[in-house]
């Protein structure tokens, strides 16, 4: 039975990644349960070959970020790594685990998890189409807005025409002393 083609090891494998310095990373516990293998078997692996782990394939976390970690999510168990902080890996050192990890199962493994960043890339992806493509939509509609804003205004000054102060037929006189319009002596 191949652990690469179990659909269900995927999507558990997609639950354990998480984000952790704005990186998606799977923790050395989970990894370790993964290869079936202990945690300090792995870390021991990953310490005697650490040139093959820059600090963007992997990172230990700081003990503020573990405690977020176990209050957040409850993804540590406590207890658990009381010795050495966690080692997050990023999807470059997770690859790079398939090559110090000399089983079939690390190698079988290591392409379910290759498959399920693929997977949560290109649902991000989607996500982030559909975002831009909402935002496109909304500008639009403010567009819209102000227009249907402007004709209705229009509409309104042609129903109710503005009301002009009404002339005076004549003439008005501005000198002092002069009557016009009385007939003077009759």
């Amino acid at each position: 039975m191949k652990v690469s083609n179990q659909p269900f090891l995927i999507e558990s494998i997609q639950r354990k990644i998480i984000v952790i310095r704005g990186e998606k990373v799977m923790i050395d516990s989970d990894l370790a349960e993964l290869y079936g293998i202990e945690t300090k078997q792995l870390k021991r692996t990953v310490r005697r070959n650490l040139s093959r782990f820059p600090s963007d394939f992997m990172f230990e976390l700081t003990l503020q970020e573990y405690k977020s970690l176990r209050s957040q999510f409850g993804a540590l168990k406590r207890g658990t790594h009381a010795k050495y902080l966690p080692m997050a890996f990023t999807e470059q050192g997770v690859a790079m685990l398939s090559s110090v990890l000399n089983s079939d199962r690390a190698v079988e493994v290591n392409i379910a998890i290759m498959r399920a960043f693929v997977q949560i890339r290109k649902i991000s992806s989607s996500q982030n189409q559909l975002s831009r493509k909402l935002q496109e939509i909304e500008a639009r509609l403010e567009d819209h807005d102000e227009s249907i804003d402007a004709i209705f205004e229009a509409i309104l000054q042609l129903i109710e025409p503005i009301e002009k102060p009404k002339k005076q037929i004549g003439f008005e006189v501005m000198e002092a002393g002069a009557k016009y319009g009385k007939r003077v002596g009759t």
